[in-house]
């Protein structure tokens, strides 16, 4: 089935204007999107209308924002308390009301007969399956979960769930249009807690349990939880900034899903039940009682995390960007893993899990590695995806805007090695997870870096390239967002750039006193000349796409709304030429361009000639004559 587009202008209606539907609606706006917020009481719409005038002000005041962007802002977004209203023509229907499982459902009964049959309806929710929301509601295939983070306007975080019966394509498009909002957007099952609320509500109700049993104060627990984690706030003064009730009935909710190791604390109940928050400043730090909390909460952490992993939940690299992005944590549980090391890890989760007797379950996988002899749990950079004979080779660090790290680079080399080696795959598509390509080499990691470890890091990134360069069938660089540095230099060691509508690319190196190192000046060189790349080398200003394709070294320009169909569209064009034919066509071109052109003629010539004894010139020709496509099998 084909849904709607979701992309800037399309409708979305949001159904519900409080704390979490205001600041999705601004999300929303802030894209581009149309708005249609609707509320039951005219008195709700008002105070979310404040809500979102309020946020955007704040904005103004920090000079993130001018007036006459707020304007614009609140001009995409309507106001209504009828529901019909709201759906009419919506590509995209939000439920954000409040979290409860019979209030949503009369949300989404109501909505049914009102939203056109193509529409894609996603619940808010951060507790509730979303697979029985689903039921009873016409063609489930195109319902799903979103769950934005508090405050929605501002965190990057958004949990994409797909319900049992959730179409892939409706997660694809649910995916891109958390892009679209400029948020991280992470893939989860359906299961209790998602991937971030099944490892964080259990840390808090943990950190009552520690109190309650007498292993730390209050106050040793709430710097305990700032320091393992990185954290702004510890466990119990953010409860206090986000409600303990919150976290009471999540936890309430884990329990019913997982049973008594995820059972609420006798501590949390009583002070659900006081109305007061946690008084921890009036106990003091005792620096004795810290590491026993810091093994406990590391164990629950890392055991839980490893779980939803062996459960297909998430993935390891979602369940740390859960952590960073949204928790606004410094380190995430597979990182936090792999820094005390698997053996150490699987101790911790053991220990933990002991006074449990299997009611915490501890990952197999962990155990393995940990026989294995493992000293980390690795997290994936690339990802490869195969759409028929085309392969989209992926940078997928999308928090860091793509931002190359030597991890990348052997990951990106070795995902072409690999690929080398299919017969199934004639040509690939190197681009970003995110429509980003990449905003450059990791300066966090190359600021600690002395000359030698700045030469091998540069070295390392030329011989990435180099595989990408000689890889045996066409490469595509799809840039979108950004290809700078050494994103860029990446880009030219492929067959050529397509560059989205927008894109900004750039050898901006001088401006932090350093210049290009994987190949990219001298590959500019050969493609726009000397003074071109001069100019982009020495000034460091990034060009547009556009100016790009007038420069050379960009050969095409897509509408960054359609940017991925249309390269898909080009790179299978290409894979259904004849395999050999294009192989070598390219080994032509690449090997003549720095021969004589008499030696580039005869190379030319030889190869061509070859072609001749092939079966793929047999079968082309013979197509040809009559009047069908060709069959090619690269022989």
């Amino acid at each position: 089935m084909s849904y709607p587009s979701l992309r800037p202008p399309a409708t979305v209606a949001i159904i519900g204007a409080g704390n979490m539907g205001s600041g999705i609606a601004q999300a929303c706006a802030q894209a581009g999107f149309t708005v249609r917020v609707r509320d039951i009481d005219a008195s709700m719409l008002d105070r979310g209308r404040s809500l979102i005038a309020k946020t955007l002000q704040g904005a103004i005041d920090r000079k993130k924002l001018t007036p006459a962007k707020r304007d614009e802002i609140l001009s995409r977004i309507s106001f209504t308390t009828g529901l019909a209203d709201a759906a009419k023509d919506a590509a995209l229907a939000v439920e954000a009301v409040f979290e409860d499982e019979t209030v949503k459902g009369a949300v989404f009964r109501e909505l049914a007969s009102l939203v056109g049959p193509d529409t894609i309806v996603a619940t808010n929710t951060s507790s509730l399956s979303v697979t029985k929301l689903a039921d009873g509601f016409p063609q489930p295939g195109r319902f799903a979960g979103l769950h934005f983070f508090f405050p929605a306007a501002v965190n990057k975080l958004l949990e994409v769930i797909a319900g049992d019966r959730t179409d892939p394509a409706v997660m694809r498009q649910l995916e891109q249009f958390g892009y679209r909002l400029r948020k991280i957007p992470i893939r989860t099952a359906d299961r209790a807690g998602f991937a971030v609320n099944r490892f964080f509500v259990p840390y808090l109700n943990e950190s009552c349990r520690l109190a309650e049993e007498g292993v730390a104060s209050l106050a040793t627990i709430e710097e305990v939880g700032r320091e393992l984690f990185g954290a702004t706030l510890g466990p119990f003064e953010l409860m206090n900034v986000t409600g303990i009730p919150i976290a009471f009935h999540a936890q309430h909710s884990l329990f019913a899903a997982f049973g008594p190791a995820y059972a609420p604390s006798r501590l949390l109940e009583q002070q659900f039940s006081s109305h007061q928050p946690w008084d921890w400043r009036s106990t003091k730090v005792v620096e004795n009682q810290k590491a026993a909390v810091r093994d406990r909460l590391l164990g629950l952490t890392i055991g839980i995390a490893t779980r939803l992993v062996e459960e297909d939940v998430a993935t390891p690299e979602a369940v740390d960007r859960g952590a960073t992005i949204g928790l606004r944590r410094k380190w995430g549980p597979f990182s936090q893993l792999s820094s005390v090391g698997v053996s150490e890890g699987l101790r911790l989760v053991e220990e933990y899990a002991k006074p449990w007797n299997g009611a915490f379950p501890v990952s197999a996988e962990l155990g393995s590695r940990a026989a294995r002899g493992d000293r980390t749990w690795p997290l994936r950079s690339v990802v490869v995806e195969h759409q028929g004979p085309v392969a989209w080779v992926l940078l997928d660090r999308p928090e860091v805007l793509n931002s190359l790290n030597s991890d990348m680079l052997i990951a990106l080399r070795q995902a072409f090695t690999e690929l080398a080696g299919d017969g199934s795959v004639r040509a690939v598509v190197l681009a970003g997870s995110s429509p980003v390509f990449a905003a450059g080499a990791d300066i966090g990691e190359m600021e600690r870096k002395t000359p030698a470890e700045g030469l091998a890091f540069g070295f390392l990134g030329q011989q990435t390239a180099r595989v990408i360069e000689k890889f045996p069938h066409p490469v595509i660089a799809l840039v979108e967002g950004y290809a700078l540095g050494g994103g860029l230099e990446i880009a030219l060691a492929a067959d050529f750039i397509v560059a989205a509508e927008g894109a900004q690319m750039g050898l901006p190196e001088v401006t932090v006193g350093i210049h290009p190192g994987m190949g990219g000046a001298s590959r500019l060189t050969r493609i726009i000349g000397r003074a071109r790349t001069k100019y982009l080398a020495y000034t460091g200003i990034p060009v547009s796409a556009e100016e790009a394709a007038r420069m050379g070294f960009v050969v095409r320009v897509v509408p960054s709304d359609r940017a991925r169909e249309e390269v898909q569209a080009l790179a299978e064009t290409i894979a259904n030429r004849a395999p050999l034919a294009v192989a070598w066509i390219k080994s032509v071109i690449d090997n003549g361009m720095d021969a004589s052109l008499a030696t580039s003629l005869d190379l030319e010539g030889q190869s061509a000639g070859h072609t001749f004894g092939t079966e793929d010139r047999l079968e082309g020709m013979r197509a040809f004559l009559e009047k069908r496509s060709p069959r090619f099998q690269g022989r």
